[in-house]
């Protein structure tokens, strides 16, 4: 049985939106909740969001009967500050446990004692939610930040970064050994059911895959005269036992009724099939590359068993030459907030998505975007063309010497300003990044990957919109203060 949030006020708490909060502190939580106040505060607005939520917690159950659940209430005020703060799960429990001012905000009397969250509990509910519920909440906090400085939305800029998955540093050895450890564990969790045969030998076979994996590390850490030609042995070794181990889990599979594995299982669920789909994708890699010499593609490589949907990027950029995780493009308006953010498909450039994307944040901001700037990695001639057509002036720079300083005797001074404030929206970046947990996903499989960008764009929005409401009704306060421009 769950409910949005108890419209009775308790003898021993506030009304949310007149909880006191301390605005001589400059922790990123002060401005949060002072945003989640303004959100209380009009009905229609919490309405709406509550029913959003309720569609994804409820989507399958009744809310009427069972045991009591989170409040949705409890769920958005968590779900904000969990990314919003760049807190862990346990951080966000101890918080909900002991923050008076949280709890305050969360409509929990100071009497009560009873009412407490596990960081299961607090996962598991902020998991229910989809990351297209996630996002219109955010667009509807996008909105109040509008109310409160309209002309905001008139000038955006966008750009691109590499957001990190939470994997190790892949390595065709280390892979199949992940691979093969799931494997085992899967098929034993069966045998006490089935008693089935082949899988007497388990311990020794891991044993050997071990042995041969650490003996194909120390070989490829420490190099040495022809280190390539010492490699291909144990690396062939490796490879049969693998072989090995396969074929008893596709025998278990046969013998269980279950699904052969096909490569289309690959970027599937965490069974037994994806798994053996998965470590053959990588033997066939580790042949190619080590035993035959040849020189594989990223696009046929696999970076991570348990994150499959993870690529590898070479942007060039200082101190990270290559970076394992996915490309995401934000817009940022003239106010801070990210009003729009796009996980990239595997194989999409920056180029191939500006005109599509763009297109969708102008039509959702009813054309009153007038302009916009991007780098020169977003520059193709079809570009140009179709996003002139969508937005009256457009920065979009062109790469090379030459052609960028024809364009630049040829620019207009909107051109130059849009130029000159392009920059910013690195600082944007590095804000969710080093602020809300954008360096490195902690969430797990690609629907997580896109949750957690979620979460991490309505925790930046929410912080935006407190501490401009902050700064308008106490501009000498801590927690107005920003080191950003002023917009």
């Amino acid at each position: 049985m769950r409910k949005g949030y108890s419209t009775q006020l308790r003898l021993d708490s506030l009304p949310i939106d007149q909880v006191p909060l301390n605005l001589e502190c400059r922790s990123r939580i002060v401005s949060i909740l002072r945003a989640v106040q303004q959100v209380y505060s009009k009905a229609e607005v919490t309405a709406t969001i509550m029913k959003l939520i309720e569609a994804d917690v409820n989507l399958d159950t009744r809310k009427d009967c069972g045991r009591t659940g989170m409040d949705y209430w409890h769920i958005m005020v968590l779900a904000s500050v969990r990314l919003g703060c760049n807190f862990t799960y346990d951080h966000l429990h101890d918080l909900a446990e002991n923050h008076t001012r949280l709890r305050a905000i969360m409509g929990i009397g100071a009497w009560d004692g009873e009412t407490n969250f596990s960081w299961r509990t607090i996962r598991n509910n902020i998991c229910l939610l989809k990351s297209s519920t996630i996002d219109a909440i955010s667009q509807i906090i996008v909105a109040e930040g509008h109310a409160v400085v309209p002309e905001a939305v008139e000038q955006l800029r966008a750009d691109s970064f590499v957001m990190e998955t939470n994997i190790h540093y892949p390595t065709e050895s280390s892979l199949i050994r992940d691979g093969l450890r799931k494997i085992i564990e899967i098929c034993l969790e069966r045998m006490p059911d089935h008693q089935l045969p082949g899988w007497r030998q388990h311990a020794y076979l891991w044993s050997s895959v071990k042995k041969l994996a650490r003996q194909i590390d120390r070989i490829a850490a420490k190099k040495g005269g022809d280190y390539v030609a010492r490699l291909k042995e144990p690396y062939r070794e490796l490879l049969q036992k693998t072989q090995l181990i396969i074929a008893k889990a596709r025998q278990l599979c046969i013998d269980l009724l279950l699904p052969q594995a096909t490569p289309d299982d690959v970027f599937g669920p965490n069974t037994l099939q994806a798994f053996i789909a998965r470590t053959e994708r990588v033997m066939d890699t580790a042949k190619r590359r080590v035993l035959l010499g040849e020189s594989v593609p990223n696009s046929d490589k696999l970076f991570s068993m348990f994150e499959p949907h993870t690529q590898l990027y070479k942007r060039g950029k200082a101190g990270e030459p290559i970076q394992f995780g996915r490309q995401v493009l934000v817009f940022e308006d003239a106010a801070g907030f990210i009003v729009h953010g796009k996980l990239m498909n595997r194989n999409d450039c920056d180029s191939g998505v500006a005109a599509a994307e763009t297109k969708v944040v102008q039509d959702r901001f009813a054309g009153r975007i007038k302009r916009l700037s991007f780098d020169r990695g977003f520059h193709s001639p079809e570009n140009q063309e179709l996003l002139s057509d969508v937005i009256p002036s457009l920065c979009l720079p062109k790469p090379g010497a030459k052609q960028s300083l024809k364009q630049m005797a040829a620019a207009d001074d909107d051109f130059l300003e849009a130029l000159q404030n392009h920059p910013g929206v690195e600082s944007a970046i590095g804000a969710l990044q080093s602020g809300n947990g954008m360096e490195r996903c902690r969430d797990r499989s690609e629907i997580g990957f896109e949750r957690y960008i979620s979460l991490a764009t309505l925790g930046r929005n929410l912080q935006t919109l407190g501490r401009l409401l902050i700064a308008k009704e106490s501009p000498k306060s801590e927690a107005a203060f920003t080191r950003r421009k002023a917009a």
